[in-house]
């Protein structure tokens, strides 16, 4: 994945936990959920989970924008022509995919999620 800013890949988070969330600053329900994809990378960095945003906004002012002006503090790539959620077969956003730390994908969740949930936070533990 690879915007003017970022590129990356997910082999480079091989022993992480990783939390690959795919959104846009037109979707109501992803800007919904943001705060609380901030709050839980915050509480779990610690424990090796890393959350990678994945814009698919054509806008790249608007999502420039967006991301400054709401703090993200997340690791965000923005991907216009929608590559690599054709690669997860994504429609629906926000869409997220848990990968462990050996590059498996565990578990697919789509639409909002409250990321600080104990639910999630424990799932996300025991990986």
């Amino acid at each position: 994945m690879q915007d003017s800013q970022n590129k990356i890949t997910l082999s480079q988070y091989r022993g992480q936990i990783v939390v690959l969330n795919f959104w846009a600053t037109w979707c109501a329900p992803c800007v919904e959920e943001l705060p609380s994809l901030v709050e839980m990378q915050r509480r779990m960095k610690a424990k090796g989970v890393t959350v990678l945003a994945v814009s698919v906004d054509v806008d790249e002012s608007a999502y420039r924008k967006f991301v400054k002006d709401h703090n993200v503090t997340l690791l965000t790539v923005r991907d216009p022509d929608q590559k690599s959620n054709s690669l997860y077969g994504t429609s629906i956003f926000p869409e997220t995919y848990i990968i462990d730390r050996n590059g498996v994908m565990r578990r697919k969740l789509i639409g909002a999620v409250d990321w600080t949930e104990p639910e999630i936070t424990d799932f996300l533990s025991k990986l």
